[in-house]
């Protein structure tokens, strides 16, 4: 089973258009970070969660030849506009999309061109069905559940994948949602900044979240460019020095891929 971070950014992606700052300008490939997305794969089966912007790019740089279901955590932009570039892997196939249901009719709302038959039929769009998700299920060898989040004021999903589970874009994990986390090998979580943000997990509050769940392992994605990588990581080491658990904590980088059982 691989976890592969196709992008680790936030909504503008580093660099962000039209900033001349450090972290914009930085020569360091993992200070460069495509919107936030996962691809996780075993010999069988490949999951990808959300669609950025970039989705294309991604995809090519990591030689995706397949891609067997899609999970939304929600529909902002940077989640969810490289819909269109599931075509190639749905020429031969329909491909379920999964997400809550009143994100599912937004996505549905937004892309008629794809779900409403009448519009337009061929024209090479992609083949997709939308299917709500309120309770595990299973694809091929991934038993998937979905974990209730909140983002700002939105409801939203992250994921629970077999023993990993990914939650970003996340200000607040209901008390309900914490059963749903136990015993993981590793949870990816958003970690904006460390300045408070009114929707997002500051990298102290993703910190003691870490805490509360004790996965074996935890990395952070969904960074912004006030954060530069190696400074995050010399940073984490020092809390390391006085908190023990938090020594399993990395940031986590565009194409780092993940590996267990």
């Amino acid at each position: 089973m691989e976890l592969t971070f196709l992008g680790t950014g936030t909504s503008h992606g580093i660099p962000v258009i039209a900033c001349d700052c450090v972290n914009c300008n930085s020569l360091t490939p993992e200070n460069n970070r495509l919107r936030s997305s996962v691809l996780i794969k075993n010999r069988e089966t490949s999951i990808l969660i959300d669609t950025t912007p970039e989705f294309r790019i991604q995809a090519l740089r990591e030689k995706i030849n397949n891609i067997d279901a899609v999970l939304y955590t929600h529909t902002h932009a940077d989640h969810l506009h490289g819909i269109d570039d599931l075509r190639p892997f749905s020429m031969n196939k329909s491909i379920p999309l999964y997400g809550l249901k009143e994100q599912l009719q937004e996505i549905e709302d937004r892309f008629p061109y794809i779900f409403n038959s009448t519009i337009q039929k061929g024209g090479g769009k992609p083949n997709l069905y939308t299917t709500p998700i309120n309770k595990t299920v299973v694809i091929g060898k991934f038993t998937i559940t979905p974990i209730p989040v909140k983002h700002g004021l939105i409801d939203i999903l992250g994921y629970r994948i077999n023993n990993i589970a990914y939650i970003t874009d996340c200000s607040k994990i209901p008390d309900e949602s914490y059963d749903l986390l136990k015993n993981l090998d590793i949870l990816v979580i958003g970690a904006l900044r460390f300045r408070e943000h009114s929707t997002h997990f500051t990298i102290e509050q993703a910190i003691d979240e870490i805490e509360k769940i004790s996965p074996k392992k935890a990395y952070f994605t969904h960074l912004c460019h006030d954060v530069d990588h190696f400074e995050l990581i010399e940073y984490l080491n020092k809390k390391g020095l006085e908190r023990e658990f938090i020594k399993k904590i990395k940031p986590a980088h565009d194409g780092l891929c993940l590996k267990t059982d």
